[in-house]
């Protein structure tokens, strides 16, 4: 009697299957990529390939393939296919820290590093002139808990409490492009964090490195503040390199 809202419902429902599909079909191929299964200008297999791969239809594989192609995985020439994309031109974010994440190579440890130098020093400086009292206060509340982890041996709570002091002074920046921008960081940096901290020397360095970094905070000084987080990011690849790649 009232067949609107159930057709709607319905064809609301086949679009989300037919989205979970094409994501299937999305994942397979980038699980392919980063595995090295498919590398940089080789082929894409087939439409019919695919379809028969992932038991969709050939409209699933295009709208999959255009998904990877809007991130720059994948490139698109007319008449010839579609082919996968060096890292170096990709143009989603997530998408090249998945890929380098996976790998686990010491060039890519280093290159997060230098990215978290780019983004952190910027925002511990703005966080110095825009911070309130109380978010300071949650800040060295999380330098806190890094102390009692570090004493007790906790490293799950030592990298959580890590992660938190960082995106807390990320939020005080007060500036949306870099929270936005730093959010794909924080799944990387927790597993990253996780293998680093594991050294209880690399956490000691941590702590005074924070601390100086807290103290120029409460100062108020967005050029110590700057300068307190660079030392952090060099420290933290001089740990790296010494006590975790090359150890």
């Amino acid at each position: 009697m009232f067949p609107g809202p159930a057709i709607r419902l319905e064809r609301k429902g086949d679009a989300m299957a037919r989205r979970s599909r094409v994501d299937e079909v999305v994942d397979g191929l980038f699980d392919d990529i980063v595995a090295r299964r498919l590398l940089a200008d080789q082929a894409l297999p087939s439409e019919p390939e695919l379809g028969e791969r992932f038991d969709v239809s050939r409209v699933t594989v295009r709208e999959a393939v255009k998904t990877l192609q809007a991130r720059g995985v994948v490139r698109v020439e007319s008449g010839r296919g579609s082919f996968v994309q060096p890292v170096s031109r990709w143009t989603s974010l997530s998408a090249v820290l998945a890929a380098t994440s996976a790998t686990g190579d010491a060039e890519a440890a280093e290159q997060l590093i230098e990215l978290r130098r780019i983004f952190e020093t910027g925002a511990a400086a703005l966080a110095a002139s825009r911070a309130t009292p109380d978010e300071v206060d949650a800040i060295a509340a999380d330098l806190d808990a890094m102390r009692d982890a570090h004493r007790t041996d906790d490293l799950a709570s030592f990298v959580a409490a890590d992660l938190s002091f960082h995106d807390r002074i990320i939020a005080a920046s007060r500036n949306p492009f870099l929270t936005v921008m730093f959010a794909p960081l924080t799944e990387v940096l927790s597993e990253r964090r996780a293998q680093t901290s594991r050294v209880r020397l690399i956490q000691e360095h941590a702590i005074v490195e924070h601390e100086h970094v807290l103290d120029a905070l409460r100062d108020g000084d967005p050029e110590d503040a700057r300068r307190a987080m660079d030392s952090h990011m060099r420290q933290t690849l001089e740990d790296l390199r010494e006590h975790v790649l090359h150890a």
